[in-house]
């Protein structure tokens, strides 16, 4: 049987050493890229000619080494070679040191590169032929990149230090493995700094670091790092489906910190300034609290942090999302929930909220019911969800972005197409039951009592589940004392009852005096018992309508309302509409008053 023919042998995209081939065992060689103007890798020059190369580099100039393999006496004489001396100081230009091998120390130390600088991988033919690999320590502390610098897939066998260094543009490095502990301590990243998918297998330092634009860390894992910042960044910090395995620490300065189903997987502390943080469906295995930290971070050196990349916000914290997230292990403190949503979240009955966490309020100010009647929404604390629902419902449009939602109206939210995925009154009205039931539970009842009020709500506004019914009860629930929370809502219905039933009795309830009682009965004829009857008159009113209106029936007017407030009778001789009118005032008026001492309480229980 015949053997199928061996592939071919993939080959570099630079022209190669060779050194070594051999036709019946390697027919490659060595793949490093040759030194310009000479027939070997630099690692394979023989004494003469490496030194003739080295000589005649200057300061600044552009070197490529992709693949090449340095010892530390090699990396030590290249760099030498390259010395400024005004600076005393390595200076690169564009410097390739792709698919590169570092063994030993790789010492870059305040190196300066003019260009690009890429200890990537080579990728070529839908194939990687190598990545840059320091089984040494490597060091880049105070090194300035003036281009873009490249680190993607490189692997740092031990540790890796890059401390002060200043990154001018674009730092890339994605799926970069760091085997110990790696240090960007006092790191300036002019441009965005990428970490997508990098493995920190030991300890990653990233005290006072600076960003300028985004830090991304997507899908990102920390095995062993306890301690992440504290950092400023002007741009985002975005951890977004990151690993946490051992309890952190984490104390960002940014405007948008990213934790999209990021996993923690032991308890975690984010202490932030200035961010709108986004948690939707972050796994959370333990407690996580994210709390506003309310002074700027001080660095293990004793230094505050600098702030001056986030000048002109307001360092409070705002959580937009804890859609899909177990809340059981979620602890908010001192955040701004104005446009948090909610939807999708379960345990939100185990939420704990600490501190001052605010929500959106009703909108403010006067409004018109179909242009003629006049209304103020109750002030309460409300959901961003009740909010899209009513915004969605009265046809606003969606705001500009970056505009900035009117105190007078509901604020807007993401609209969708398929009404299934848009909150309904029942959804809201869920939401509202189980954050009441949190604050119950942690003994906050005034704090609860805005959720109960949303809550019966949206039970009013439901047409799909309420039945005609009960929202015509809940509907007066709401109209004479705001569902038993609205105490000035009871009272004045209160009063305009008393003051009606006062008018009522004054003008049709008392007589024009008290009846006479009079004695009727028949002697026998022949002497004998002789039978009384005692009858007293009807209560009459002839008075004329001017004469009833006077200071003596409006007192006797207030004794008869103020004794039926209170379940009692007044003894006062009524008329027919009297009688029935103190009946009516004796069931709605304690009622009343019931329900406006119901609403006082709820708001001072604790």
């Amino acid at each position: 049987m015949s053997t199928a023919p061996a592939p071919a042998p993939i080959l570099p995209p630079w022209q190669r050493c060779g050194h070594g081939a051999d036709p019946a065992t390697d027919l490659i060689g060595c793949p490093d890229t040759l030194v310009p103007s000479h027939t070997a890798c630099l690692a394979h020059l023989n004494d003469t000619d490496r030194d003739a190369y080295l000589t005649g580099l200057t300061p600044g100039a552009d070197i490529d080494h992709c693949g090449t393999p340095f010892t530390e006496l090699l990396l030590q004489a290249l760099l030498q070679a390259l010395d400024d001396p005004i600076t005393g100081r390595p200076h690169l230009g564009t410097a390739l040191f792709i698919g590169a091998q570092f063994s030993g120390i790789a010492w870059f130390n305040e190196a300066q590169f003019s260009g690009k600088a890429r200890f990537d991988r080579a990728h070529f033919s839908d194939a990687t032929f190598a990545k840059a690999q320091f089984s040494g320590d490597a060091t880049f502390d105070e090194v300035q990149f003036s281009g873009e610098a490249d680190f993607v897939e490189a692997r740092f066998s031990r540790g890796a230090l890059f401390g002060n260094a200043k990154f001018s543009r674009e730092a890339w490095f994605n799926a970069a493995q760091f085997s110990g502990a790696t240090g960007f301590d006092g790191v300036q990243f002019s441009g965005s700094a990428l970490f997508d998918r990098a493995q920190f297998s030991g300890n990653a330092r990233f005290g006072e670091a600076q960003f300028s634009g985004d830090a991304e860390f997507n899908g990102s894992r920390f095995a062993v790092t306890s301690q992440f910042g504290p950092v400023a960044c002007a741009g985002a910090v975005d951890v977004s489906g990151a690993v946490f395995e051992v309890p952190v620490t984490l104390e960002i300065a940014a405007r948008e910190v990213r934790c999209e189903r990021t996993r923690w997987e032991s308890t975690a502390t984010l202490r932030l300034r200035y961010a709108t943080v986004d948690l939707s469906h972050a796994v959370l295995s333990c407690p996580v609290a994210v709390t506003t930290h309310p002074a700027p971070f001080t660095a293990t050196t004793g230094a505050m942090l600098q702030e001056s990349l986030l000048t002109g916000h307001t360092y409070r914290v705002r959580v937009v999302s804890v859609r899909g997230v177990d809340a059981a292990h979620l602890v908010l403190m001192d955040t701004d929930l104005s446009d948090c949503l909610f939807s999708g979240a379960f345990h939100l009955d185990q939420f704990r909220l600490e501190g001052r966490c605010t929500f959106a309020p009703a909108p403010t100010g006067l409004h018109r019911r179909h242009l003629i009647w006049p209304y103020r929404w109750t002030r309460r604390r409300t959901l961003a969800e009740e909010h899209h629902w009513r915004a969605q419902t009265a046809g606003q449009p969606a705001l500009a972005p970056g505009q900035t939602p009117s105190p007078r109206d509901w604020r807007t939210g993401p609209h969708h197409p398929d009404p299934d995925l848009t909150p309904d009154p029942e959804d809201v009205a869920t939401l509202y039951r189980q954050l009441r039931k949190a604050f119950e539970d942690g003994k906050n009842e005034p704090g609860a009592s805005d959720f109960y009020y949303g809550e019966m709500e949206m039970r009013r506004h439901d047409r799909t589940d309420t039945p005609p019914g009960e929202r015509a009860l809940l509907r007066g629930y709401w109209l004479l004392s705001g569902y038993g929370l609205r105490a000035s809502r009871a009272l004045g219905w209160l009063v305009a009852a008393v003051a009606a039933t006062i008018v009522l009795m004054m003008g049709l309830g008392l007589p024009d005096s008290s009846p006479q009682q009079v004695a009727t009965g028949a002697v026998p004829a022949g002497g004998g018992k002789v039978t009384l009857v005692v009858d007293k008159e009807d209560p009459r009113l002839t008075l004329p309508v001017a004469d009833r209106f006077t200071v003596d029936r409006f007192d006797k007017s207030m004794q008869v309302v103020l004794n039926s407030v209170a379940f009692r009778t007044s003894g006062q001789d009524l008329t027919t509409w009297g009688t029935y009118t103190e009946m009516v005032s004796r069931f709605t008026e304690p009622a009343l008053l019931a329900l406006a001492v119901l609403a006082m309480r709820s708001r001072i229980k604790r």
